[in-house]
């Protein structure tokens, strides 16, 4: 809940925050600087960053679109109870609707910091910056160790 800049959190919240906060001091400069990215819009199938650390992330463009950070979809994502990356519950119907794939028409960057995307939804907000995707890694050792 927020209100003029204020912001009210849970303690399940506010201890979530300390740990992406303790994880995201210990990761070093050269963690956060990507070495390479690649955002593979022709093939349709996402994201992929190098860091300078030697480690590499990759993310699919739906979870990118359902971890959008900018303060509509987190507040949105707060009141479902979702986690960046997890997509909305789909309503029960008799015959679902299609719904395209999560895909960007376009990705800029932003500043030395972060990355931009314009999603053929027409969503614009989000600046994905490196220390989010880095603290958001996909891999299964960073998924793992988000887990405990």
């Amino acid at each position: 809940m927020s209100h003029e800049g204020i912001q009210f959190l849970s303690r399940e919240e506010q201890q979530q925050r300390e740990r992406d906060e303790a994880r995201a001091s210990q990761l070093s400069r050269q963690a956060l600087t990507p070495a390479k990215v690649r955002v593979l819009v022709t093939e349709g199938t996402g994201m992929e960053i190098d860091w300078q650390d030697g480690h590499r992330s990759q993310w699919s463009f739906a979870w990118l679109r359902h971890a959008c950070p900018c303060a509509t979809c987190v507040e949105e994502r707060k009141n479902d109870g979702r986690q960046p990356g997890q997509p909305k519950a789909k309503p029960s119907q008799l015959l679902p609707l299609y719904e395209p794939p999560a895909r960007p028409s376009s990705a800029h960057p932003t500043g030395r910091y972060a990355i931009q995307f314009q999603w053929q939804d027409g969503h614009t907000a989000g600046i994905y910056s490196w220390d989010f995707l880095r603290r958001n890694c996909q891999c299964e050792t960073c998924r793992a160790e988000s887990r405990q």
